[in-house]
């Protein structure tokens, strides 16, 4: 199997490692490869999202809320 190296933000580091901590995946390689492979299938599910067409839900919250959501 290839290998690959990446580098990835802190907080996505920490949501791996607690994955693993809590069981869901025997380790990091297992959870890093499942997880890709999870993200890949629903890529080619959906396709690209052009993230310019779509509002800033991220920087700003749900519907433009800084700290609620709304449904």
């Amino acid at each position: 199997m290839p290998k690959v190296e990446i580098t990835i933000p802190e907080h996505l580091e920490m949501q791996i490692t607690q994955l693993v901590d809590e069981g869901e995946f025997l380790n990091r390689e297992e959870a890093i490869e499942e997880l890709v492979a999870t993200g890949v299938k629903a890529y080619k599910t959906s396709g690209p999202v052009d993230d310019e067409d779509e509002p800033g839900y991220e920087d700003d919250g749900m519907m433009g809320h800084d700290d609620e959501y709304v449904f």
